[in-house]
């Protein structure tokens, strides 16, 4: 399959380099720290927006200024793969991002306090900013404090994805295409599902589809729960065999550029049970209401509470498990999240996911999830993959 495949470009990174230093301004910081490693759900976000790493291995900080170019802290055995690949040409390697029992002979090696004096006055700094100071170590963290010891620490992991909630035209390419892998990967699954094939097996289906598109990866692993595997809504695939008659559960989210796409639905297998294709009209019903209500300037829990309605009155409260709008981007949920305590305003230029859980029955679960663009006149759906499949 050849598809035209976006990139984010080059030039992206200093404008978004340039909008930190507008918040550190606004937030009267000095020196901001975005610390990022490779958990698989969150842990590359910010370095992957902010330099187009794809974090691995080991962790990852970059040091945002108030002026001029950010700098990017990294492990021995990343140096040369962030040179080849990072858009920020000051890399250092840090000693507190070293294995205790491995030796590097050939790398200069940093300690903290070495490559802080280097670039600026540690006394000058009075605040700092910390996004995904939630990922990071007690060692690395206490060497930060040490360091910078008068300093006063201010978390901005929220106003870091704040700034991403609102995508450039290069990112709506970008995630337009991962929807495009998105509907692959469950294409896949829909051949693939078939009595007598383990969970396992349509899982790799999709994967192996998703990646011939052009997917690094997923964002969440690809989930496939099948018969009373499709209860919990964090299922795991696994050896257990597609029966007739089961419920599938199927969500694939690639990862595509440090993008994500995430689909959400139920394959239904033989002859549906009918309090499944009861709960399916009304979480799709749920799900349309809720998009119709999404645009500029309403408060994303206000639009939340259509869908949440639609299922109370229908019975289906208490499998409604979690919030049902979220953000889409280099986290394949992200803030801003929309549920029923938040008073966010949905904006033009978000790309939101609007997930409608039906978990934890006697008879089983799914969820239906599709992304939307915000325009100034509302929600745009990003897929055309159809609700009800049956095989």
């Amino acid at each position: 399959m050849v598809l035209d495949k976006p990139t984010i470009p080059a030039e992206e990174y200093p404008k978004r380099w340039a909008r930190v230093q507008e918040l550190m301004e606004q937030n009267d910081l000095d020196l901001l720290i975005a610390y990022a490693d490779d958990h698989a759900v969150f842990g590359p976000a910010h370095v992957r927006w902010l330099a187009d790493f794809p974090v691995h291995f080991e962790p990852v900080c970059i040091l945002m200024h108030r002026k001029g170019q950010p700098s990017i802290l990294c492990g021995p055995e990343s140096p040369e793969y962030i040179q080849l690949r990072s858009r920020i040409p000051d890399v250092r390697v840090l000693k507190e991002f070293c294995h205790p029992d491995e030796d590097y002979p050939h790398t200069k090696i940093e300690s903290l306090a070495e490559v802080v004096a280097d670039v600026m006055d540690t006394k000058a700094v009075r605040r700092i900013g910390l996004a995904g100071g939630d990922l990071m170590g007690a060692k690395v963290y206490r060497a930060f404090t040490e360091v910078f010891s008068q300093a006063e620490w201010v978390d901005v992991e929220f106003a870091m994805c704040m700034l991403r909630a609102q995508k450039t035209e290069a990112e709506l390419k970008v995630i337009r295409y991962a929807y495009k892998i998105a509907e692959i990967g469950f294409q896949a699954a829909i051949d693939a599902v078939e009595p007598g094939v383990t969970e396992r097996e349509v899982a790799a289906a999709i994967e192996s589809a998703m990646r011939q598109a052009g997917a690094e990866g997923t964002g969440i692993d690809t989930m496939v729960g099948s018969g009373p595997n499709s209860r919990p809504l964090m299922c795991r695939s696994t050896f257990r065999k597609i029966e007739a008659n089961d419920l599938v559960q199927i969500t694939v989210a690639p990862r595509y550029e440090g993008y994500h796409a995430a689909i959400g639905r139920p394959i239904l297998v033989g002859e549906p049970d009918t309090r499944v294709m009861e709960a399916l009209d009304v979480a799709i019903c749920a799900q349309k209401a809720c998009a119709l209500a999404m645009a500029p300037g309403v408060e994303g829990r206000l639009a939340e509470a259509e869908a949440r309605k639609i299922m109370e009155d229908a019975g289906y409260g208490e499998s409604f498990v979690y919030s049902g709008i979220h953000s889409v981007g280099v986290i394949e949920f992200e803030p801003p999240i929309f549920g029923p305590t938040r008073r966010d305003l949905i904006q033009t230029g978000m790309v939101l996911s609007i997930d409608i859980p039906v978990f934890n029955t006697i008879w089983g679960g799914f969820r239906i999830e599709d992304g939307y663009y915000i325009t100034d006149n509302g929600a745009e759906l990003l897929n055309k993959m159809g609700y009800v499949i049956l095989k």
